[in-house]
Formats: C-alpha cells, sequence, structure tokens
C-alpha cells in the first residue's frame, strides 16, 4: 500500500455505518479531518464516522471512534459489535470474548459465531449506566426527558406517537441543551407495549442515524427506571433491533445485536 491510499471496510450495525481503518497494521494521521472528509454522502465514501480498530496495553484491541462532524465520541456500541465481527472474522484473533478498551473504559464482546469463522451476533457488555438526570422539563414534551450516561451522554424523551415527532427540528435544538455542556445524544422513543420499545435517534455530531447502540442502552435504563419497562427490552430502531438486559447480578447493561460487513475499498489520502 502506498503512502497516500489507506485502505478501509464499510460495516454496519443495525444500519449505523462506519467507516472501520485497522490502525493497528497503519496509524491515521488527522482522523478528524478523514472523518469530516469521508463520512460525506455525496462527496466522501458515505458513514456516519470513521472508527479506528488499534493495538491497546490493557484490552485485545483500542478503539477510537469519530463522528462525522469529526468530534470524537467515548463510545458506540453499534461500532463495537462491529469491530468483534472485524477483529474475528479477520483473523486477528481467536477469542470468542475479546476485550476493547475505549475512551469510556474497557468493554468485553461475547461473540456469538456459526462454528464457520461467522460472526452472526455481538453481546457487548456496555458497563454500568448512570442516571444523570432523573426529570428535565422540556418545551413541547409533556413527560419531559431522562438524562443518562453510557460512557456518552444521552437524553431520552418518552413520545406518545414517534411518527409525529419531528427528529430534525427537535434534535438539533435539544442536542444543545444546557445541561449538557458537550452536547448529547437525544432519543425519542415510544413504548409498544410488553418488552418492546420504537426508538428514533439524533446523534451528537452526525443527525438523525438508523440507530444507536448506547442510545438503546440509555432509552432501556430509562424505561426501567420510570417502571414503563422491565429488565430486558427489545429496542426497534429505523435500522434494526437490539435486545437490551439489566441484569440483576452487577447492574451492568448488555447489548446484543447483529454488526455485516458492506464493502470494502482503497481511497487516497
Amino acid at each position: 500500500m502506498t503512502a497516500n491510499i489507506q485502505s478501509f471496510t464499510k460495516m454496519q450495525g443495525a444500519g449505523n455505518d462506519y467507516i472501520y481503518v485497522d490502525a493497528t497494521r497503519r496509524p491515521l494521521e488527522n482522523p478528524e479531518h478523514y472523518a469530516r472528509l469521508w463520512s460525506n454522502r455525496h462527496t466522501g465514501i458515505g458513514a456516519d464516522g470513521l472508527v479506528l480498530i488499534g493495538r491497546s496495553e490493557k484490552a485485545d484491541f483500542s478503539m477510537r471512534i469519530f463522528n462525522a462532524d469529526g468530534s470524537e465520541a467515548a463510545m458506540c456500541g453499534n461500532a463495537s459489535r462491529c469491530i468483534g465481527k472485524y477483529v474475528y472474522e479477520k483473523g486477528l484473533t481467536d477469542k470468542a470474548e475479546v476485550t476493547l478498551e475505549t475512551k469510556a473504559g474497557i468493554r468485553t464482546l461475547r461473540l456469538h459465531t456459526d462454528g464457520n469463522r461467522r460472526v452472526e451476533a455481538v453481546s457487548v457488555d456496555m458497563g454500568l449506566p448512570r442516571v444523570l438526570f432523573p426529570q428535565v422539563e422540556i418545551p413541547g414534551f409533556p413527560a419531559g426527558g431522562t438524562g443518562v450516561s453510557m460512557g456518552n451522554p444521552h437524553l431520552v424523551l418518552f413520545v406518545d406517537n414517534l411518527e409525529q415527532t419531528d427528529l430534525s427540528e427537535a434534535g438539533p435544538m435539544l442536542e444543545r441543551h444546557p445541561l449538557f455542556p458537550d452536547r448529547t445524544n437525544v432519543e425519542f422513543a415510544q413504548l409498544c407495549g410488553g418488552s418492546d420499545i420504537q426508538m428514533r435517534v439524533w446523534e451528537r455530531g452526525s443527525g438523525i442515524t438508523q440507530a444507536c447502540g448506547t442510545g438503546a442502552c440509555a432509552t432501556a435504563v430509562a424505561a426501567f427506571f420510570h417502571k414503563h419497562a422491565g429488565r430486558k427490552t427489545r429496542i426497534h430502531m429505523d435500522g434494526g433491533t437490539l435486545e437490551i438486559e439489566l441484569r440483576e447480578s452487577d447492574g451492568h447493561v448488555c447489548m446484543t445485536g447483529p454488526a455485516a460487513f458492506v464493502f470494502e475499498g482503497t481511497i487516497e489520502l
């Protein structure tokens, strides 16, 4: 590979798509710039952001994630599942349980394989959630919102009718809510009965996306906190469904869902 050509892999988890670069083989300088450049869906590769898979002294691998606007996020659930599939199917590890260093701490990935070196799904121990604000008054949303940290910030709002909620209008405003000085992800959720919740997301730095893994976890935490749901929920998003469990044994949140390759290629730096 010449110095001005970079290999990449496009992957998606529940429709949340990122550009993945194997930085264990070759570091990528100035990833903030390339996240903005390559994420553009008209002039670049097209994605919700850029993910670097790196080496780690504390875990099996490390992850750095950059939103489409170039800002760096601490954690991404969908991206962590994709990394599990990537490192296993690319032969970077033979482990069915992989540790991943993130800016939000070390996460453990449990790979569900088919016995033929194919990863069908990945479960991620997302760690302990933290309810930041039990109830926040939000104009236009009678139920208000709940602030939850999954290593990154979330504002969860339960609405009566998700189809009538204008994410493009409410999302940018709430992303910059004064309670979140570094901006926040915003989840709009509708209870569907039983263990099912429909959710749409405005991601900090990326806008409307097909799914958000940490957002699904935050929504499940908020639903449990307000007694809207039990410890196990199915979060249905535009790009797919994730299964979330709030473990009683240790209080950790466990997320299970798919990961898929889309395409691979090279691009000039």
